[in-house]
């Protein structure tokens, strides 16, 4: 028996909601990046999106349940796609180069957005700690926990100087160059990325079987 009228119309109406939550989606992303949570207006959102804002609060319920989604969305993206060896480099030139059509921008939606409001902070806790459990399993040493929230504090500070700062020369700095300083002294702290120092790097390193 063939698909019934109603049926493809209900089909239709989910393919159109799908949609018009993935502009929405979008359009958060990228104005939250470009101006903050705060300045990111939900008409300014909706017209980005090409939709009515009324939209907006239909499917999200909210500007403060929008970041979350955009937050968790990209964030989770990236670390179920990256692995822990090149997580941090991923995020790290996601800020580098920031707007292009495949990159994450929670992390830089939380740079621009910092201070500005408790959603952010709580935002950001959780996909904080996401990143640092990843980051974490790099090290064997016995504080691999708190290496994992120094090179997360690094990066962010990295795209603070370079994203909302603008501080030359980092501001215009090649990419490519600023990741091969960054991960070339980022070995000494996790070890497990590649061309790090191995186990016997820093004190309290644990040994493992011969």
């Amino acid at each position: 028996m063939g698909e019934s009228s109603y049926d493809s119309e209900v089909g239709e109406r989910r393919r159109d909601a799908q949609g018009t939550r993935l502009l929405l989606l979008k359009a958060a992303s990228d104005l939250f990046a470009e101006r903050g949570y705060e300045r990111a207006t939900v008409r300014d959102i909706a017209a980005r999106a090409g939709v009515n804002q009324a939209l907006l609060f239909r499917y999200f319920g909210s500007k403060k349940a929008l970041l979350g989604e955009v937050m968790a969305r990209g964030g989770q993206e990236q670390l179920q796609a990256t692995s822990a060896e090149k997580l941090f480099e991923v995020a790290l030139r996601g800020m580098l180069v920031s707007g292009g059509a495949s990159t994450d921008r929670s992390l830089e939606v939380c740079l621009r957005s910092i201070g500005g409001s408790d959603e952010i902070a709580e935002a950001f806790r959780g996909l904080g700690k996401e990143y640092a459990e990843v980051l974490a399993t790099l090290s064997q040493a016995e504080n691999g926990g708190l290496r994992a929230d120094l090179a997360l504090s690094w990066l962010l500070g990295i795209g603070l100087m370079r994203v909302v700062v603008a501080k030359e020369p980092l501001a215009s700095a090649d990419p490519d160059m600023v990741c091969e300083l960054v991960l070339g002294v980022l070995g000494s702290l996790l070890e497990g990325l590649p061309g790090g120092q191995g186990e016997s790097s820093g004190e309290g390193a644990r040994t493992g079987p011969a």
